[in-house]
């Protein structure tokens, strides 16, 4: 790690936050004539990749020039006031748990942003495009870097407009109704959650999230904490999304364009669960402790509702989609999230935290390569990828009247596809080794033993049953890879490319950091744990 002074921390997490609001400005801009190029459309997608990787060198010396040893403690600090009248003020600042979702989010940005330079999705003018995923990204860095209240909610809410025209205007079919379902949904939650906030602020005499946090829920009476524990969750809820307000995630990610889906899995879905481990559970404790339960039950029919879903759509016959597959398998996934939070105990929330950021790497892998067999097959259709063989020979000699189904066969058409297809299938499943192990086994450990106040007996039920999903989730993932991976090659078969130079640039990150994480996961818990440790005392470590 390198040392840094403050006032360059300081102007790097500036810089990270309001840089991509910047260049959003810059792409909606003519081209200078010398940057024009052949083509101007080239010119603003090449705007794109420059600006989100300037925001990703920026939150790597970041977070070189943080202070690992004293990861708790809130760093990079901003504290201006912007509305003397109500208290708000522009206080930014990163910490253990913090820096790591600044870094996925930028990472994922510019990786997406290189995707599109050399895939733009069909749609409208490409500066429109770009200009509405740096804004989009400027809106989810700032939920992540903001420790003001009314500031959090209006970064939570700058991301729906992007991400709804995203959907909208270069989605595939159903767009319309799945853009209106998602703007729809998030906006009604956010209208009870900023009641909640506002209860929050009002009572406590601050909107500021770190004095909240020292003050532990003592200026808010146990009613007042149950209401905004309440108001609040509902709105962070429908953005994780948690069972039963998830219905809008599916159609958005089978009509979203790749790099939505990429963006909205890997980023959008980890601001709900942050707000509950930034707010709720320091804030206001012993109303996050009365519905804890609640919250763990939702959680634990969120993992075999989402399981279940897979399955049915994996089964032969089902006509099933593969983008609603995976995204049915995303509400399975933060269900653990939260059943890690739901525990309140620094193993759980240190879960939670490791499986946020394990399901952006992973899902967003999987949303890319999903992308590509599309592209290359025309649909993501598992009976439409899955062949009907040539018919076994039956006992005299003759075929058998029936066809049978076989795989797509990616392993014999596009075997590095079909290679990354299935290693993206087995992290997701939580194979040991892999990211997407630890996440899952600690929330579990988290609900072995809850914290004092919450029933064990109610929690390791909630094991339990967390504990089956994980075997559903094998099996529906392992279907996947045999319908789509495996099977014979038939000798007329369509010739596939296989994975092309600028899909292994964005994709080798994605997949080197699933296995880093998978076998060194202090690298990730050591800098949560402590910040998670001080958070659930109050301030107080």
């Amino acid at each position: 790690m390198i040392d840094i002074n403050e006032s360059v921390m300081q102007f790097l997490l500036a810089f990270v936050v309001v840089g991509p609001l910047l260049g959003a400005a810059a792409a909606l801009l003519p081209a200078p004539p010398g940057l024009k190029g052949k083509s101007p459309e080239q010119a603003v997608l090449r705007h794109g990749v420059t600006v989100t990787g300037a925001i990703l060198a920026a939150t790597i010396v970041l977070a070189l020039g943080f202070d690992h040893d004293h990861p708790s403690k809130m760093q990079a600090t901003t504290d201006i006031s912007w509305i003397p009248a109500l208290d708000v003020r522009i206080h930014l600042g990163v910490d253990g748990i913090s820096l790591p979702l600044l870094v996925l989010t930028a990472l994922l940005t510019f990786l997406c942003a290189l995707y599109s330079y050399f895939k733009m999705p069909a749609g409208p003018s490409p500066k429109a495009f770009v200009a509405l995923v740096l804004l989009l990204e400027s809106g989810t860095l700032a939920t992540f870097a903001v420790l003001d209240l009314l500031l959090f909610f209006l970064a939570f809410e700058m991301v729906l407009i992007p991400m709804y025209f995203l959907i909208a205007r270069w989605g595939g079919e159903g767009r319309t109704q799945a853009a209106w379902k998602f703007i729809l949904f998030t906006l009604l939650g956010s209208v009870v959650m900023l009641l909640g906030l506002l209860l929050i602020g009002i009572k406590a005499g601050t909107f500021d999230m770190m004095a909240l946090a020292t003050d532990n829920g003592r200026s808010l009476t146990t009613s007042v904490q149950v209401i905004a524990v309440l108001a609040v969750g509902v709105g962070l809820a429908v953005k994780t999304p948690m069972w039963p307000l998830h219905s809008w995630l599916p159609d958005a990610h089978t009509a979203a364009p790749t790099v939505g889906s990429v963006l909205l899995a890997g980023v959008l879905l980890k601001m709900g669960t942050y707000g509950f481990v930034r707010i709720l559970l320091p804030a206001a404790p012993d109303g996050f402790r009365t519905f804890a339960p609640y919250l763990a039950a939702f959680a634990v029919v969120g993992i075999i509702y989402g399981s279940l879903a897979c399955l049915a759509l994996a089964k032969q016959g089902a006509k099933g989609d593969l983008k609603r597959l995976i995204a049915y398998s995303s509400v399975g996934h933060m269900g653990f999230v939260l059943l890690g939070i739901a525990t309140m105990t620094p193993t759980g929330v240190n879960g939670a935290l490791f499986a946020n950021i394990a399901h952006g790497l992973i899902t967003g892998l999987l949303f890319f390569l999903v992308g590509a067999v599309k592209e290359r097959t025309g649909s993501t259709d598992l009976d439409a990828l899955s062949l009907p063989s040539s018919g076994r020979p039956s006992s005299n000699g003759s075929a058998a009247p029936r066809e049978l189904p076989a795989g797509a066969a990616l392993y014999g058409k596009a075997p590095r596809l079909g290679g990354l297809l299935a290693f993206a299938a087995v992290a997701s499943l939580g194979l040991p080794g892999l990211a997407g192990f630890w996440g899952e086994m600690l929330a579990l450990f988290g609900a072995f033993r809850p914290a004092p106040g919450l029933s064990r007996p109610a929690f390791l039920t909630f094991m339990a049953i967390a504990a089956f999903g994980t075997l559903l989730t094998a099996a529906y993932l392992l279907i996947v890879v045999r319908r789509v991976c495996m099977g014979p090659v038939p000798q007329q078969a369509p010739k596939l490319a296989d994975v092309h130079t600028y899909e292994f640039a964005a994709w080798t990150p994605l997949v080197a950091l699933t296995v880093v994480a998978g076998l060194w996961p202090k690298a990730l818990l050591g800098l949560t744990d402590p910040a998670v440790q001080q958070l659930l005392a109050g301030g107080t470590r």
